[in-house]
């Protein structure tokens, strides 16, 4: 498979930030009340991302590796700040949405996560795409869980009338709560359809009883050469 196509494809499906690798759940939770929410959130974590993967690729061999983590904060957070910045001049109203939740990009896992597991170690072009595939992976699964709690809570989805106006909409799910019902319906979802999660990559014999199991996570027995 073409390297870049694989770089999206693992964002978006195999390793998606939310169903799959369950990464980002502070404002996954906290900002899908609707889809537009979601909307700015997912784009505004997607530039952020994409950014800092490609500086960080950028700077990987000069970044001493005694202090990579305050170096990769430094670089995240001076692009959260023109992200925000920019979200304040141009776009106010998701600016006044998401709130406090702009300047917390700044310690997502993902973005920290694909810094140090993949644009570290990897070239520019492909950390780019790695940090698109796996905006988009999180962009999506906030627009899923926004439209669907929007959709419940509501009866509309992007300021559209989609149920009928005599319906008068469930509202815990506009609330704290529907937010993990919605997210747990969605995850069981993805696992019905066969990404499995942070045990994807466990071969069938896996029982699930990880205390007393004799495999390791590469499906190779203990002490298999």
């Amino acid at each position: 498979m073409n390297p870049i196509v694989e770089r999206l494809k693992n964002g978006i499906i195999t390793e998606n930030p939310i169903f799959v690798l369950m990464l980002g759940m502070c404002p996954t939770l906290a900002v899908t009340t609707s889809a537009v929410n979601g909307v700015g959130m997912g784009l505004a974590t997607t530039a952020v991302l994409v950014m800092s993967n490609l500086m960080i690729s950028a700077l990987r061999k000069v970044i001493p590796n005694g202090v990579r983590m305050p170096a990769y904060i430094v670089i995240v957070a001076s692009f959260v700040t023109i992200v925000e910045l920019l979200l304040h001049a141009y776009v106010k109203s998701v600016y006044d949405a998401l709130g406090l939740y702009i300047p917390l990009i700044v310690v997502n896992c993902i973005i920290l996560g694909r810094a140090e597991s993949y644009a570290a170690k990897n070239k520019v072009l492909p950390s780019v795409f790695d940090g698109i595939g796996m905006g988009l992976g999180f962009t999506i699964g906030l627009i899923a869980i926004g439209a669907l709690r929007e959709i419940i809570g509501t009866g509309k989805c992007f300021g559209l009338q989609i149920l009928p106006e005599s319906y008068e909409g469930v509202s815990i799910f506009i609330l704290a709560p529907g937010a993990f019902l919605v997210l747990a319906f969605l995850a069981a979802v993805q696992n019905k359809l066969g990404l499995k999660g942070a045990n994807r990559h466990v071969k069938d014999e896996c029982a699930g009883d990880c205390l007393h199991c004799s495999l390791s996570c590469n499906g190779k027995k203990e002490g298999d050469e």
